[in-house]
């Protein structure tokens, strides 16, 4: 960070967040239905935005999840000025700066999209990944490894957990009414270096109807 002396002065004991484990369970997978009853219903955009800060020089949250349509909103809390560049297959590619504590700048993604990576020009290290679904039901992993899905129809489905670094894992679920069921996925991996071996994410699932 010693490129932008704004940054340097602002980040507090800053670290690597591709890799994010405590005490064996990962952080930051985006997790997300797919298949089933969800493949033919439509499901309403949500009219509260959702966001993407930039503190201390990072994207934050480094993981984010929206629904077609849904506002999302960019910020600058830092004392610097900023490159916000989302790099989609799929959707339109933009790149605009934003001045520090600048006016928040609002985009809307139009199409499906598993994920999308958002960079800064000006700082390289700043990543964050954004997953664009035409429904509710995903959710991202927390420092304790977990996360919760709710509300989903009964059915058969695809669990899709997903990581930056540690690449995808599936699994079949199949949901009943009114069920709640707990999932465990783990990711392994020889890439890491000190973090080779196991990768835990303890995933109590939660889905009612």
């Amino acid at each position: 960070m010693s490129q932008d002396a704004n940054c340097a002065a602002v980040a507090r004991n800053p670290r690597t967040e591709d890799v994010v484990v405590t005490d064996g369970r990962l952080a930051n997978v985006f997790v997300y239905v797919k298949g089933g009853a969800l493949e033919n219903t439509s499901f309403e955009t949500p009219q509260t935005p959702a966001s993407l800060d930039q503190r201390q020089c990072r994207f934050v949250p480094r993981v984010l999840g929206i629904q077609t349509g849904q506002s999302l909103i960019f910020f600058n809390s830092d004392p610097t000025t900023h490159n916000i560049h989302p790099v989609p297959r799929v959707n339109l590619e933009w790149n605009q700066m934003q001045a520090r504590d600048g006016m928040p700048l609002e985009t809307r993604f139009s199409r499906v999209e598993t994920l999308i990576p958002v960079k800064c020009n000006q700082h390289p290290w700043m990543k964050a990944y954004v997953g664009v679904l035409a429904h509710p039901f995903f959710a991202v992993s927390g420092r304790n490894g977990s996360f919760k899905i709710e509300g989903l129809p009964p059915g058969e489905y695809t669990l899709v957990a997903w990581h930056e670094v540690l690449g995808e894992q599936t699994v079949t679920l199949s949901i009943g009414s009114m069920e709640t069921k707990s999932i465990e996925l783990v990711f392994t991996t020889s890439k890491v270096g000190r973090l080779s071996g196991s990768l835990r994410m303890e995933s109590p699932l939660v889905v009612e109807q």
